[in-house]
């Protein structure tokens, strides 16, 4: 800053004072990086006057004030050794979230947002701030607001802006997030307030994209409150009930239109991110019955029910599941480079698990989709643009977490039967999966007792024709070769045998392969020598003449 812009700025005039916080932030509003302010120290001068002013009752430029501060927070350089506490809570003040014996008149919604921006930079970028925010009234003033949003008008950019800094809070602090959740029930909150920007779109159902964004900013927070360190946490009874109300709330959601299709895809985004961290248990809120008023709920200007939020199946709107199925087709098309592949596919794989494993309708919906009755079986498994297909392919990923969730998720959609997991991926496909449960042998998984009697099978006749033909390894169609054993006589078959074991013995010494045999607990075990194989003929051709 040239010195007579400087000096205007530290002048005390404030018709000087705002000539040049408006020049300052015309000149800076797209610069991040304040290197000429930090290394002539200007940055620490400029700083503090700011705040100088601010706590003055007769400063008039508030808003311009906080613009400067907003900038100059966005260099993390001097922000720790020069931010006190009382220039954090004099903001929080002016945001309307401070101590509430400190608050007098509220600032303008203007002055608000602008100091809302301004808390989200600094505690963005200093330890500091995020140190005091687990003392000061940063998260109990954020709450207390969000429990008048049904009875005080307050506009969409304060709304917007305490989501964002409430998000930025829990998000950062393990500690800000445990607070928000058990000692404030911000999880009650926050669905509440779900619930009332629902309400107030309810007539038309249909979302601006406003409430939109509003909304998703909600969701993200509620994933930070919902998301924990440890998997399988059983919830309390209290806690139950929340997320049984939370997944009633995300089911209704599923049903609201919007013009705009970005936002309703980041919405689905942001629901299935969160119904990642929500109990299986809570999954059956997905589900409702047809004759359901949320599921059937007309269109405007028409007394019937919107097709297109129905989706019929066993006398159940299974639409969010149809939703959900949808959402994982296309980010399967969205998913072309494997470095993308975890972060879209991950989410959704999840969930859909969860959604399976809560109740047989869920399953038996989802299987029709992915697994429908085999017709076309001269492809392998994993070739193909049917999610079948797709899921498959991705059975071998180098990605070993997107590997297991796919394998999970067609394991349970098989009723964690081998033999059917078997038909649907080839046996080559589900290898690993089988090696990681010990069902190496045949053996049924412990889970499939859970699932009903009924086999859910019915093979079409285009299957039948060529079942006989099918190579249950490669999970495919695979066509008459001849034998090429045919035609040599039992030294020369003898001979070959004994050159395949000397090449595999070599391979084993080399470290290249290590052969293993199927123990007890249906697992693979590593041999000394290839030649103890021999000892799993006989029972093998026993297996064999039991199931023919």
């Amino acid at each position: 800053m040239d010195a007579e812009s400087l000096s205007c700025l530290l002048s005390g005039d404030y018709g000087r004072v705002k000539e040049a916080l408006v020049k300052f932030n015309k000149q800076n509003s797209q610069v991040f990086n304040f290197m000429h302010f930090t290394s002539t120290g200007q940055w620490v001068v400029i700083w503090n006057k700011l705040f100088e002013y601010l706590a003055d009752p007769a400063m008039p430029h508030r808003v311009d004030c906080l613009m400067a501060i907003k900038v100059l927070a966005r260099d993390k350089t001097y922000l720790n050794e020069t931010v006190s506490g009382e220039q954090l809570d004099g903001l929080l003040q002016l945001a309307g979230i401070g101590t509430p014996e400190g608050c007098d008149a509220p600032a303008s919604e203007e002055v608000q947002v602008e100091a809302l921006k301004c808390l989200s930079n600094m505690i963005f970028q200093s330890t500091k701030c995020q140190e005091m925010c687990l003392t000061n009234a940063s998260t109990e003033g954020i709450i207390r607001r969000v429990k008048m949003y049904k009875e005080a008008p307050y506009g969409y950019d304060i709304k917007y802006f305490d989501m964002k800094l409430l998000f930025l809070l829990t998000a950062i602090n393990c500690d800000i997030r445990a607070k928000v959740r058990d000692q404030l029930h911000g999880l009650v909150y926050l669905v509440e307030t779900l619930d009332l920007f629902m309400s107030q779109a309810a007539i038309f159902k249909e979302f601006s994209d406003k409430d939109l964004d509003l909304i998703n900013e909600v969701l993200k927070v509620l994933f930070n409150l919902t998301v924990r360190s440890t998997d399988n946490l059983v919830p309390e009874e209290e806690e139950a009930t929340q997320f049984h109300r939370l997944v009633t709330v995300l089911h209704d959601l599923f049903f609201y239109r919007t013009l705009n299709r970005d936002k309703i895809v980041l919405l689905h985004s942001n629901i299935v991110n969160l119904l990642t961290s929500v109990p299986v248990s809570c999954y059956v809120e997905l589900v409702s019955s047809l004759h359901s008023k949320l599921d059937s709920a007309s269109t405007p200007g028409s007394d019937g029910p919107d097709a297109s939020t129905v989706v019929p199946f066993e006398a159940n709107n299974v639409y969010v599941l149809h939703v959900l199925v949808e959402f994982l087709r296309k980010n399967f098309q969205k998913a072309e480079k494997k470095s993308d592949q975890y972060e879209l596919l991950s989410p959704i794989l999840t969930v859909l698990i969860k959604a399976v494993r809560a109740d047989g309708v869920h399953r038996r919906y989802v299987r029709s989709i992915i697994l429908p009755p085999l017709r076309d079986v001269r492809d392998r498994p994993e070739v193909g643009k049917e999610l079948r297909n797709h899921l498959c392919s991705l059975l071998t990923s180098p990605c070993t977490q997107i590997a297991d969730l796919s394998a999970e998720l067609l394991f349970v959609l098989c009723k964690e039967n081998v033999g059917r997991m078997i038909k649907y991926t080839g046996y080559g496909n589900a290898a690993g999966l089988f090696a990681n449960r010990g069902l190496l042998g045949g053996r049924t998984g412990n889970g499939g007792e859970q699932y009903s009697s009924d086999s859910e099978d019915s093979d079409t006749e285009e299957y039948k024709q060529i079942q006989h033909a099918i190579n249950p390894v490669i999970g495919c169609y695979e066509p008459p070769k001849p034998n090429p054993l045919e035609g040599m006589s039992e030294e020369q078959k003898e001979y070959e045998a004994m050159e395949l074991v000397k090449l595999m013995d070599k391979l084993q010494r080399q470290g290249l392969i290590q052969p293993c045999k199927i123990g007890e607990d249906g697992k693979p075990h590593a041999v000394d020598h290839i030649m103890e194989l021999q000892e799993e003929i006989p029972e093998q051709q026993r297996d064999h003449k039991r199931k023919t």
